[in-house]
């Protein structure tokens, strides 16, 4: 979008003639003989009148009548007017701001509002002359001045013309220590260096004071500068307010504000991007970034406060933050009823709120960088981070460049690797054999391979006893193995109704000892939703492990017992072994199992070598897709130059991962997908919803373009579009503020009804 108005940030101050010295007309009055409704008649009516005849009086409004709206205050009451534009002498207004009575005195005595002399004879005046009615003079369009001049800056002619009006002469040109000293404070905040100072007194070639001024507007100060005013209006935080005060990563968006003015980004941009930045298409990170604006609201964390309510709050603070900024309106007047002054419904308010309702913010408390977020920090570690992703890319590429090379004698090398298997024992684990077998409620026996086979009576519930023939050496971890069998339900586990089992406790005692092993940890191949394989050493027998999956078990399943303590078996030994079935789950006892031992310090429920040789032996066109992993990464994990290579990979990635864990979190704003509704809320309160209502921008004001969606990116559009009357008065007020001390209206933040009217509304135009 292209707007002259808003052409860039620094150009209206780029280069300043001698105004940057004259700051004495902001000192004088200008009073027309031609009266001007804004400027002379609304501001009386307004202090005085709109309590009990404006816009917000409704219920309490005095007498029917209103003297905001011209219709109101000229119709036809009964054979008199209040004000009479064909017949002024007979205008009610006169008699009632000149009477005596008090019953009939306006304003009335007991408001305490009384009009002064020169105010009454302003409306008297202002009625004899037809009581002519305008807007207020902020929601006019703006107007440019007639010029005279085709040399003098038109600045510097509209100064002039005002100090002729009033017979003042203008100060002579300030001495360069002086300019030079100006310049820098009022574009850096900083006094000029002794260099900086004898090279601007040295140059005395045509164009010096122009040098000058470019040399300062390239320093980085310029934007420090110029950002600390936006900061304050933005309510700029290291920390969320309130009682807690927890800090916040928003410094990001304050250097993004910086950068802008540095980069002489157009207002119009400026004003997108920390609007709807976001609601771009394509929106690049810092687009993104400069949406924090709308985030620097205060945040609050007390455990107590209600995250519906705190997140309202937010959205009112956006909304009128942005009344502020661009409007200089009081929006938050019109919270809880019309603006009492301006001309502001409280409907339109919740229009305005609509815009910045869609964000999903929750408005919980706790960590200050609540959602919608984004991770960035400073240009050095922007760099870095990029620097450090080039570096695992390439190390990405290398690794898959070796292994492309080496690909090719995988299968050979498969082969050997299966003969080589084939020759040892791949099996971590040993199997232990029982030697006896008992249950409580069925017959259990012991099978040619070790196993045991319930069998007979399948009782509700049930208890094992067996004992096993242990084996040489420091034994540390066993695993029991529940084997799928023809005899359970549907050749599954077990002969409960689903063929799943329940082990509600599990107990090794070695013989020679009383006390039963303690187990440290576990693992299974599967567990069953809250059905750990810890629960069956819990020592709780209304909690145990299980395996149905919610469809057919399809394989056999086991479980591995770490023990706390190694103990070591010189020769053979014995192991007594109790299972308990005890759930509320009836007949759900293992049916058919085995038990294995290992001494290995780091076991593993099933060997890899095991699973390894076990992928090898099935044809290359029948293997799966983890069978084939299994044995490209076995193969690969031969490779010396590939193993380096993926070492450098992961010290590049995790480098990688440290740096991006440096990133700040900014809070930054994002729309739903599904559109939030807005409604009109009682005196504000988030439980009072009134009507329901959509966005939209008060009546007064320019309308929104027809063709645009009505959210934030259209509302941005809105404010810098070049009919719109306060952005670019608001806006160039404030950095006159900055420069002079006054503004041209003295209430920056306010343009409304109540504010001063412009000492120098040409010169602000």
């Amino acid at each position: 979008m292209t707007c002259e108005k808003f052409r860039s940030l620094n150009k209206p101050f780029g280069i300043l003639p001698i105004t940057l010295v004259l700051s004495l007309f902001l000192n004088f009055s200008a009073f027309s003989a031609d009266l001007d409704f804004s400027r002379d008649v609304l501001p009386i009516l307004s202090d005085n009148c709109f309590h009990c005849h404006g816009p917000d009086a409704k219920k309490a409004r005095k007498g029917d009548l209103r003297l905001d709206d011209e219709d109101d205050a000229k119709r036809d009451r009964d054979g008199y007017r209040v004000l009479d534009s064909a017949n002024p002498a007979k205008s009610e207004l006169l008699a009632r701001i000149t009477s005596f009575d008090a019953n009939e005195q306006m304003p009335p005595p007991e408001v305490g509002r009384p009009l002064t002399v020169a105010q009454i004879e302003t409306l008297k005046k202002w009625v004899n002359q037809g009581a002519k009615w305008g807007r207020h003079w902020a929601f006019e369009p703006v107007l440019k001045p007639a010029l005279t001049s085709e040399k003098a800056h038109p600045v510097d002619e509209l100064v002039s013309r005002k100090l002729v009006s009033k017979s003042v002469t203008a100060n002579s040109r300030a001495d360069r220590h002086t300019l030079i000293r100006r310049l820098k404070l009022d574009l850096t905040g900083i006094p000029p260096t002794l260099e900086q100072l004898e090279e601007f007194l040295a140059d005395l070639r045509p164009g010096a004071w122009e040098r000058l001024v470019s040399r300062t507007l390239a320093s980085p100060h310029y934007g420090e500068r110029m950002a600390w005013d936006w900061l304050e209006a933005a309510r700029y935080a290291d920390s969320n307010g309130y009682q807690g005060d927890n800090e916040r990563s928003m410094w990001p968006w304050r250097d993004w504000v910086v950068r802008a003015f540095n980069e002489n980004l157009p207002f119009d941009d400026f004003t997108i991007h920390q609007l709807a930045g976001d609601l771009l298409p394509d929106a690049s990170k810092d687009q993104i970034l400069a949406t924090g604006f709308n985030r620097n609201h205060m945040i609050n964390g007390e455990g107590g406060r209600i995250a519906e309510e705190n997140r309202v709050d937010y959205v009112f603070d956006m909304t009128e933050t942005m009344g502020t900024v661009w409007l200089g309106l009081t929006l938050n007047c019109s919270r809880c009823h019309d603006h009492k002054f301006d001309p502001l419904t409280q409907r339109e308010y919740y229009e305005l709120t609509a815009f910045f309702n869609q964000t999903p913010v929750t408005g919980g408390g706790g960590d200050p960088a609540t959602p919608p977020i984004l991770q960035t920090g400073s240009l050095e570690l922007i760099e870095e981070i990029e620097a450090a992703k080039e570096i695992v890319f390439h190390a990405k590429v290398k690794v898959d460049e070796r292994q492309k090379v080496i690909v090719k004698g995988e299968g050979d090398w498969g082969m050997r690797r299966r003969k080589e298997l084939d020759d040892v024992n791949t099996e971590d684990w040993e199997l232990v054999k029982p030697i006896e077998a008992k249950s409580k409620g069925q017959t259990l026996t012991i099978r040619p391979n070790g196993a045991v086979l319930a069998s007979g009576n399948n009782p509700e519930k049930d208890e094992y006893e067996l004992i096993y023939l242990l084996k040489k050496g420091d034994i540390t971890a066993f695993k029991l193995e529940a084997i799928r069998h023809s005899t359970m339900t549907e050749g599954r586990l077990a002969r409960s109704d689903s063929g799943n089992f329940v082990l509600t406790d599990i107990r090794f005692r070695p013989n020679d000892t009383k006390d039963s092993l303690v187990i440290s940890g576990s693992e299974a191949t599967y567990e069953q939703g809250s059905h750990k394989l810890k629960q069956a050493y819990d020592n709780d027998p209304s909690t145990g492990w299980a395996v149905w999956n919610g469809r057919t078990i399809n394989r056999d399943h086991a479980g591995m017992f770490l023990l706390k303590n190694s103990f070591k078996i010189e020769e053979e030994g014995k192991l007594s072994v109790t299972l308990k079935f005890n759930s509320s789950a009836k007949h759900h006892n293992m049916g058919f199992f085995r038990l294995y031992q290992t001494s290995l310090k780091d076991p593993k429920l099933e060997s890899e070598q095991a699973m390894l040789l076990a992928a090898l032996k099935v044809p290359l066109v029948n293997r799966t897709d983890k069978q084939k992993s299994l044995i490209t990464a076995a193969y690969e994990a031969t490779d010396a130059e590939l193993i380096r290579l993926r070492n450098f990979k992961k010290a590049s990635e995790d480098r990688l991962k440290k740096l991006k864990g440096r990133l700040a979190k900014v809070m930054v704003m994002k729309d739903m997908a599904k559109p939030r509704k807005t409604y009109m809320l009682d005196r504000g309160l988030y439980t009072k919803r009134g009507e329901l209502v959509f966005a939209g921008v008060p009546a007064s004001l320019p309308k929104l373009p027809k063709s645009e969606k009505h959210n934030r990116l259209s509302l941005a559009k809105w404010l810098v579009n070049r009919d719109h009357p306060l952005t670019a008065r608001v806006t160039v007020n404030r950095y006159w503020q900055m420069l002079f001390g006054i503004g041209f209206v003295k209430t920056a933040e306010d343009f409304g009804v109540q504010a001063e009217y412009p000492e120098h509304r040409e010169l602000l135009d």
